[in-house]
């Protein structure tokens, strides 16, 4: 094996490595969005998500101040928009449904992002591919079974539904901003925005922070701040193809949170409906993958 090829295996694992990291710090970051969705509204946690890591970021934004440098702010404003929409529905959705519930609904957005790529950037979508998204969205009938009367919540699950298309809307603005932005300006003017916009939504019903949730909010931007950084470095150490597939462990994070904080196992159902929309995904990922070495630079 040559130095080369050492050192891309060498930054593959450091990738995969960060990803995993981030994805159990998120989890846990959610873990604790739904202990403080039991005593505040859903735009409230959602804001002081977003200021908690904001806090937890100003040493980094003092360092480095290439975050004050925006362009298109429009589009900013509408993922702002976006963001805070997708955080109350994700917050008023996992107060009511298991953790694990709760992600195998929202880790559709890989699906539904490819699905949205069509009219967003024209690109096309083999029919392959079609079947794929189809296929894997069935897993979300399988998850909900509507057929059951009161075999699943549906409201809080539609919201669920409602902020991965949210957050898979949001993603591609990211793809276009991203060419014009550092990934630090992103966070730093997203955070911001959802984090004010919240609060004055809010504001009518803000309830003042209990003395012992302080320690939540805390937890909540040291896990959100980790997680971002460490995503951010996965997505940077090795190719999107590689470390993407790795975001599906955070379905073996919240089976073992469920288990461990509210004595909750999964059914067989969201068993199979979640092995039908992680198997889904990865065979999209996979797709991206093939068609990014057959297109020539």
């Amino acid at each position: 094996m040559t130095n080369a090829s050492r050192g891309r295996r060498s930054a593959r694992l450091r990738g995969i490595a960060y990803m995993i990291g981030a994805v159990l710090v998120f989890s846990i970051m959610d873990a604790l969005l739904k202990g403080l969705s039991t005593r505040y509204g859903a735009l409230q946690v959602a804001s002081l998500r977003c200021i908690s890591s904001l806090v937890c970021l100003s040493p980094v934004l003092l360092w480095r101040r290439s975050w004050l440098r925006v362009t298109r702010p429009t589009w900013h404003v509408l993922r702002a928009l976006l963001g805070i929409t997708m955080l109350a529905c994700f917050v008023y959705g996992v107060r009511r449904l298991t953790l694990s519930q709760t992600y195998s609904l929202y880790l559709t957005a890989p699906l539904m992002m490819t699905a949205l790529s069509v009219p967003f950037f024209g690109e096309r979508v083999r029919a392959r591919r079609w079947l794929v998204i189809l296929f894997g969205l069935s897993g979300v009938l399988v998850i909900l079974q509507p057929w059951r009367g009161g075999g699943f919540a549906l409201v809080p699950a539609a919201a669920i539904v409602v902020a991965t298309l949210c957050y898979s809307l949001s993603a591609l603005m990211v793809r276009s901003l991203g060419q014009s932005h550092s990934p630090l300006a992103l966070v730093f003017w997203y955070l911001l925005l959802v984090g004010i916009g919240s609060a004055v939504l809010a504001a009518r019903e803000w309830l003042p922070i209990q003395p012992h949730d302080w320690v939540l909010l805390a937890g909540v931007g040291i896990a959100g701040t980790l997680g971002q950084l460490w995503i951010t470095e996965a997505f940077s150490s090795a190719p999107p193809a590689v470390v993407a597939p790795f975001e599906y462990t955070a379905l073996l994070c919240a089976f073992a949170i469920d288990w461990v904080i509210w004595s909750t196992s999964p059914s067989l159902t969201l068993l199979i409906g979640a092995a039908i929309v992680v198997g889904s995904g990865i065979v999209i990922i996979e797709e991206e993958r093939r068609i990014a070495i057959d297109t020539p630079p």
